[in-house]
């Protein structure tokens, strides 16, 4: 899982409420027993006309021009806002690969659907819950200003504003320890690689008869 340090990146802002997972990745493309190639689908019933399969050529559909992820000025955003209820719907880990794929390593947005908000964690993608009045202040600066950039300390928990200004986010220890480090939930078993693999040779030492399997049935 790639860390999360400090992150600067381009602004776009998805006004919408309550924007559940099937928006973000429908569910035609939950097919993929893979876990890559889900972000060139991500918004994919806003960002195009016409209706997508797994497996389209991208440069063969037709992109709609009113979608804010489509529009020059976005191209290349790395940190999402969003409205209310991000996230909300089905449990799929899709949502998160997806807009990690895309490109996006953080989101801000006043709330966000639980299972969505921990799933993100486990992939290396930050959602930070911010107040609904600040959110405003964000979602007009964006508008008002192009190339909006934001800063993201994650080690001091804090956002950067262009002219300097920081707004400061809570995170979880645990969860801000994985991000810093890229530990994803194996990651985290592997620092314990040697310990483990002396319990197997001390069990197996013990219990020779493990090292063999059961015969098969007739």
């Amino acid at each position: 899982m790639q860390k999360f340090t400090v992150h600067k990146g381009l602004v776009a802002p998805m006004d919408r409420e309550n924007v559940d997972t099937d928006a973000i990745i429908p569910k035609q493309f939950l097919k993929s027993i893979k876990k890559t190639g889900f972000g060139v689908n991500l918004f994919d019933e806003w960002r195009y006309l016409d209706h997508g399969e797994p497996g389209q050529d991208p440069a063969s559909r037709k992109p709609n021009p009113d979608f804010v992820l489509n529009k020059p000025r976005y191209q290349g955003a790395s940190i999402l806002i969003a409205r209310r209820n991000f996230g909300c719907g089905s449990s799929r880990e899709h949502a998160p690969w997806a807009l990690d794929q895309f490109g996006f390593r953080a989101i801000l947005a006043p709330s966000f659907a639980d299972i969505f908000f921990n799933n993100c964690f486990k992939n290396g993608l930050l959602p930070i819950v911010l107040p609904e009045a600040t959110i405003d202040q964000l979602f007009n600066e964006v508008n008002a200003f192009p190339g909006y950039e934001l800063t993201i300390d994650l080690e001091r928990q804090v956002i950067v504003r262009p002219q300097g200004e920081e707004i400061a986010f809570d995170v979880i220890p645990f969860r801000k320890y994985c991000l810093l480090n890229g530990f994803d939930d194996i990651g985290l078993t592997l620092r314990h690689a040697d310990k483990i693999k002396n319990y197997e040779a001390e069990r197996l030492a013990s219990k020779p008869w493990l090292a063999h399997t059961m015969p098969a049935s007739a």
